[in-house]
């Protein structure tokens, strides 16, 4: 017999409980990532800005908000997903209705890291 074959298998780890607070960070950040798209489509519709910089900086802010959706396992992603909140705000100086969608995605990102954390917290006592 050969040595891997007298080699008992290890017992797996059960996969930890998914956190609360990842899910619902990225399902506002997915939701936001279609607006956001949209909304650089109407900046560089209705002339605010130059083609270049209402679709580049779209594509850019989207990129962003793709790779921190896919970073959300590390601490350091959701204070890059506030800076992504303060964008989005930022940019109803080109548009005044941002400033309403920024300031909703805001509010839907606020309450989620607030009680996505204290939900976790209550499943770790549990």
């Amino acid at each position: 017999m050969s040595a891997r074959a007298n080699k008992t298998p290890r017992p797996r780890r059960a996969p930890a409980a998914p956190s609360v607070k990842r899910s619902l960070a990225s399902i506002v950040l997915g939701f936001e990532l279609i607006v956001v798209f949209l909304a650089a489509l109407v900046l560089f519709g209705l002339k605010s800005l130059p083609p270049a910089v209402a679709l580049g900086g779209g594509a850019v802010l989207c990129l962003v908000m793709v790779a921190t959706l896919a970073m959300l396992r590390h601490p350091w992603a959701y204070g890059v997903g506030w800076a992504i909140q303060v964008v989005v705000i930022v940019c109803g100086f080109f548009n005044p209705a941002l400033f309403i969608v920024g300031a909703i995605f805001a509010a839907m990102w606020t309450y989620c890291m607030i009680n996505g954390d204290r939900i976790d917290r209550q499943k770790e006592i549990a």
